[in-house]
């Protein structure tokens, strides 16, 4: 446990990747995805609102709606230069970053459940949580599981 821990929060962040290689090119693919993503809910009129995910902006207020929404894509575009700046230089904190992946997706999905809103057709973001819930989980789990094997070949 201890051994997992250490992988999991290590001691000093540094350029290393413990393990398989898998979950770091996932993790970059990830990191592109919300790059765009963020992007476009700060920069497309309607953020992308209606144009993509389908939600019916004819509705008194919907200025307000596409302006939280845009706001919202800020805040994702400050978690993608984290993700970035692991990337380039902290790979030892992939399996964190994973772990924080996987709990903001299932965050986002108990909100949408919590709270549920109608599009005119699924949106790619309720597709996205349904890949990325898993992946994240399988991703945490194999980074840690194939950094404790080499760990333990290696000495």
């Amino acid at each position: 446990m201890k051994e997992l821990l250490k992988i999991f929060l290590p001691t000093h962040a540094d350029n290393r990747i413990l393990g398989s290689r898998i979950p770091f090119y996932a993790f970059v693919l990830i990191a592109i995805i919300g790059t765009v993503r963020s992007c476009i809910h700060m920069f497309a009129p309607d953020s992308g609102l209606s144009s993509i995910a389908g939600l019916n902006l004819n509705i008194s207020g919907a200025e307000d709606v596409i302006f939280f929404c845009s706001q919202w894509g800020a805040e994702q575009l400050i978690y993608v230069i984290i993700q970035w700046i692991v990337i380039i230089r902290y790979r030892s904190l992939i399996p964190v970053m994973w772990f924080i992946q996987l709990l903001e997706t299932f965050l986002r999905m108990f909100i949408a459940h919590i709270k549920p809103i109608i599009f005119m057709h699924t949106p790619p973001g309720a597709i996205e949580n349904k890949i990325y819930l898993p992946l994240s989980l399988g991703m945490v789990i194999y980074a840690l599981v194939s950094a404790v094997r080499d760990n333990r070949r290696l000495n």
